[in-house]
């Protein structure tokens, strides 16, 4: 099993817009792709330097496999509909293989 990790700081005036397309938007969409089988939205507890709040989103898929087919294509359509909130974003990508689950 691996996790897609998506890990954003978002700006405090767009939030609760933004939040709510995460939500109702773009996390269903990514399971639509049936590349996913969940997806886990976490607030990250963090005060950061540069402002904004944080979250990290996890997406589990089967292999490594079924995330490169994501990559090559959902990617850049997905990523393309966060158009509204550009310029009020950071996000990087992390790729997580799970060893152990208790």
């Amino acid at each position: 099993m691996y996790i897609y990790n998506v890990t954003i700081n978002i700006e405090e005036t767009i939030h609760d817009r933004w939040l709510q397309w995460m939500k109702n938007e773009h996390i269903p969409a990514m399971i639509a792709t049936g590349k996913f089988s969940k997806a886990l939205m976490a607030r990250v507890m963090v005060e950061e330097e540069m402002g904004g709040l944080t979250y990290a989103v996890q997406y589990t898929t089967d292999s490594k496999e079924t995330l490169q087919k994501y990559y090559a294509e959902n990617a850049a359509e997905l990523r393309a509909q966060s158009k509204p909130f550009e310029g009020k974003f950071v996000a990087f990508r992390t790729e997580l293989e799970i060893v152990s689950e208790h």
